[in-house]
C-alpha cells in the first residue's frame, strides 16, 4: 500500500460519518421510527456503497469516465430522489404532530438507503479516487480486494453506528418535542443536496 491502513481508514470513517443525504437518512429513520428501521437504512446504505466499490474495483469507475452520459443520467435520478426526500420531510414538518411512528417494513427502510449511495455517481468514483491513492499501479487483486474488506467494514460501523446512536431513547424524545423542526431542517437539507446535484449536471 502506499499509504498507511489507519490513516486511510480513518480518512474514510470521518468523510461517511460527515453529514450528507445518506447520514440523514439513517439518523431521519432512526428517530422517526426506531432502532430497527434506522439499522436497516444503514444497511441500504452500506450495500450500495460496498456495490461501488466492487464496482470501483472492476474498473467501472473508469467506464464512468469515459461515457459521461451514465454519471449524468445517475446524477440526475440522484437528484430527483433527494428532492423526493425533501418533499418527504417537509410535509412530516408541517403536520400537527411530529412523526414518531411504528416502523416502517425493514426492507422500505433499506432500499431507502439503497437508493441513496446507488444513485450517486460520487461514490464510484470516490471509491476508485482511494484505490488510486492507496494502491501501487498493478497491484495484486488479493491487496485490492484486501482494502476493499478494511474500507467496507469501516463504512458499515459508521453507517449502522449511526442507525443505533440515532435510535437511542434520549434522541427520539428530543425527537418528539422538536420533531416539526428537525423534518423542516431535513427537508431544506435534502432539497439543498439535490438542487446542487441537479445544478451540477449543467456545469
Amino acid at each position: 500500500m502506499t499509504i498507511a491502513l489507519p490513516l486511510l481508514l480513518l480518512g474514510w470513517a470521518l468523510a461517511g460519518g460527515s453529514p450528507g443525504p445518506a447520514t440523514l437518512a439513517i439518523s431521519g429513520a432512526a428517530m422517526r421510527h426506531g432502532r430497527r428501521a434506522g439499522l436497516a437504512t444503514g444497511f441500504g446504505v452500506w450495500c450500495g456503497s460496498a456495490a461501488w466499490g466492487v464496482a470501483a474495483a472492476l474498473g467501472v469507475s473508469a467506464i464512468m469516465l469515459a461515457y459521461a452520459w451514465v454519471a449524468e443520467a445517475l446524477r440526475i435520478a440522484g437528484a430527483l430522489y433527494l428532492i423526493w426526500l425533501s418533499y418527504k420531510s417537509l410535509k412530516g414538518a408541517i403536520r400537527p404532530t411530529p412523526r414518531v411512528e411504528a416502523a416502517p417494513p425493514a426492507r422500505r427502510a433499506f432500499l431507502i438507503g439503497l437508493l441513496i449511495h446507488l444513485t450517486n455517481p460520487k461514490a464510484i468514483l470516490s471509491w476508485g479516487a482511494v484505490y488510486a491513492v492507496a494502491l501501487p499501479p498493478g497491484a495484486p487483486w488479493t491487496e485490492i480486494w484486501g482494502v476493499f474488506a478494511a474500507l467496507s467494514l469501516t463504512s458499515a460501523i459508521v453507517f449502522l453506528g449511526y442507525g443505533a446512536l440515532f435510535a437511542a431513547a434520549p434522541i427520539r424524545r428530543g425527537y418528539a418535542r422538536a420533531g416539526r423542526w428537525i423534518e423542516g431542517a431535513f427537508g431544506l437539507l435534502f432539497g439543498a443536496a439535490g438542487l446542487r446535484l441537479l445544478a451540477a449536471t449543467r456545469g
